[in-house]
């Protein structure tokens, strides 16, 4: 504590209090591998006995929380050992109509991912139903939990997501951040027709300020918005080198959502294409970094607008300007 010569108090420490429960890059490093490395046959999963994140771990019976959760995802099953807070995980394998258990097992990083949100889904289900260990749960902040799975897990981990949160008498709340275009348009899709949400748009502006744009009641597509972006560094004469790379980007996926083989397709027909094909194979493989941006020289420039602009008469994308406004909320 600090005082005056009165002694008024000038500045008081202040006990930080908890009150967010958050899945995030932290979260999953409060569980760890002992891969037994010495005999290499009992590998299990640590937990970090410190955290809040593990309060009601025994008293809450966990594993009957997590297992109807889990087992929506993947066919592995686990035992928590509550006395040196580790997770051993185990597999049925059938072979000639014969069943065996095989313990101990490395799940893939994937399962992991899976096994460690269905934990944290388990725990957030307890601090939205108030129970005494979770109490103090005030917010939920989850940032992308879905690195490592495929669509369909994506998917179905959106939608268990939003039935949570949409759940009756639920005062937590929540804060989602991602840049999955799918788990987005499902998670906004679905909170949207029952609770009230906010949706935006992370948009880096310069080298160093980045601003959150409200993307209106449409959901904003990644490449619709990196777009937006290429056309208006043309209309501005903005032009750096890295746009080349995000238009090569936005043809590889135009081509891929039509079933080509190469984004030439795109292309396709239009005057100079061959000219156009050769340019951006060339001119998308250089170290162009968005962080260094460096102008490019005036022909090639005028390339960048000649296949940008026969690019937008062959496929008429629909730009709108919410990225470009001028009152941006900057962070």
């Amino acid at each position: 504590m600090l005082t005056n010569i009165d002694g008024e108090v000038l500045l008081a420490d202040v006990e930080r209090i908890p009150d967010t429960l958050y899945f995030n890059a932290f979260t999953e490093d409060l569980f760890s591998w002992d891969n037994d490395l010495d005999n290499d046959t009992q590998r299990l999963l640590k937990l970090n006995q410190d955290s809040m994140f593990f309060d009601g771990l025994r008293e809450l019976e966990m594993e009957s929380k997590i297992g109807p959760l889990l087992e929506r995802y993947s066919d592995f099953n686990f035992f928590i050992d509550y006395e040196n807070w580790t997770v051993k995980f185990s597999r049925q394998n059938i072979v000639s109509e014969v069943t065996t258990t095989e313990d101990y097992i490395k799940i893939s990083r994937g399962e992991e991912n899976l096994f460690i949100w269905c934990f944290f889904m388990a725990v957030a289900q307890l601090a939205i139903d108030k129970q005494d260990a979770y109490k103090w749960v005030k917010y939920i902040y989850i940032d992308d939990p879905i690195s490592s799975l495929d669509d369909n897990n994506t998917i179905a981990l959106a939608n268990d997501l939003t039935q949570l949160l949409k759940k009756e008498g639920n005062t937590v709340k929540t804060i989602i951040s991602t840049h999955h275009i799918l788990f987005f348009n499902i998670l906004w899709n679905d909170l949207n027709r029952k609770v009230k949400c906010k949706q935006y748009f992370l948009h880096k502006k310069g080298t160093t300020t980045y601003t959150l744009r409200e993307t209106s009641d449409t959901p904003f597509f990644q490449h619709v918005a990196a777009l937006s972006e290429l056309k208006h560094a043309m209309d501005t004469e903005n032009i750096k080198t890295f746009h080349f790379n995000a238009l090569r980007s936005i043809l590889e996926k135009t081509s891929s959502f039509f079933g080509y083989n190469d984004f030439g397709k795109c292309i396709h027909g239009i005057e100079d294409q061959l000219l156009f094909e050769r340019a951006l194979n060339l001119l998308s493989h250089g170290k162009y970094s968005v962080y260094e941006p460096v102008d490019m020289v005036d022909d090639t420039k005028d390339l960048f607008r000649r296949i940008l602009n026969s690019f937008l008469e062959k496929y008429e994308f629909y730009l709108p300007e919410l990225l470009l406004e001028e009152t941006p909320k900057t962070l």
